[in-house]
């Protein structure tokens, strides 16, 4: 048998195996991505999972928010990235107002994971949406959660701002981490909250949480793809750092951001928030 540099296969990351990671203290490293050749680049560089985020809206089509984004292009853009995995956990992101009621996140989701390929659907809020979360589990549709920063919320917030620094703020964000675990999510995303609060919320979760911007605390780490390449011309938060001037190239990129996630030197205090 002759030598080689490829990386041994790695199984397929399930959504049971998500949950593994958070009991033996292994962080998740997390990515979005948007179209097949990214994919593969994300595959060989062993990102554990993967999300079609609506945030493809503003890096991908150019808008000033997500709140653009439809079922069809997420369905579409998800297929393309399935076709560049092997083993990375695929999760899709439910578009603005698809989620509205139950029965039309059901429809959504559907579409999601039987053409889009997806494992797993994420879903912003708690709130009215724990009535969403359960009815979809109860249809065996697995559901990431999403707090505190939520960007579909946009036009309520008045704009992109860290959430639950306030007592009574902070006191609904461990309310609704609790809830949506209650409700039957799988996974948690948390998004622009107090490093403190994050690591207690994920200390208390019985499910993983995924942290943007809240800190190291969390059990593991997603960034928006083209935000850590330093590339799309975006305000860049605290929280982003661009792995490509560390790495020199996409994939040294890559390699330098699941490294520093797993190694937890990503992110330091200078990426957080207090």
């Amino acid at each position: 048998m002759y030598a080689t540099d490829a990386p041994p296969p790695r199984a397929p990351l399930t959504v049971p195996g998500l949950r593994r990671m958070k009991q033996e203290g292994r962080p998740i490293v997390a990515l979005t991505c948007y179209d097949a050749a990214f994919a593969a680049v994300l595959e060989e560089a062993g990102i554990d999972l993967v999300l079609v985020g609506d945030s493809l809206g503003m890096v991908v089509q150019g808008h000033a928010s997500t709140l653009p984004v439809s079922v069809d292009h997420v369905v579409y853009h998800c297929a393309n990235v399935a076709r560049g995995l092997r083993s990375a956990l695929l999760v899709a992101d439910m578009p603005f107002g698809s989620d509205a009621t139950p029965l039309m996140a059901l429809e959504a989701a559907l579409r999601l994971l039987k053409e889009g390929q997806a494992a797993m659907v994420k879903l912003e809020g708690a709130g009215v949406k724990l009535e969403t979360i359960r009815f979809l589990v109860e249809r065996e549709i697995p559901v990431c959660a999403h707090l505190g920063l939520t960007p579909q919320s946009v036009l309520r917030l008045g704009g992109y701002r860290v959430q639950g620094r306030e007592a009574a703020a902070a006191e609904r964000l461990r309310q609704d981490a609790r809830a949506v675990e209650a409700a039957g999510a799988s996974a948690l995303v948390l998004e622009c909250v107090p490093s403190a609060l994050a690591a207690e919320i994920s200390a208390a979760a019985g499910i993983p949480t995924i942290g943007i911007g809240a800190g190291a605390g969390c059990d593991g780490q997603v960034l928006v793809l083209h935000d850590l390449l330093g590339i799309g011309g975006r305000h860049r938060p605290r929280f982003v750092k661009d792995f490509l001037a560390e790495g020199g190239s996409v994939r040294g990129a890559l390699g330098a951001y699941a490294e520093a996630v797993r190694s937890r030197r990503f992110p330091g205090p200078e990426h957080a928030y207090a």
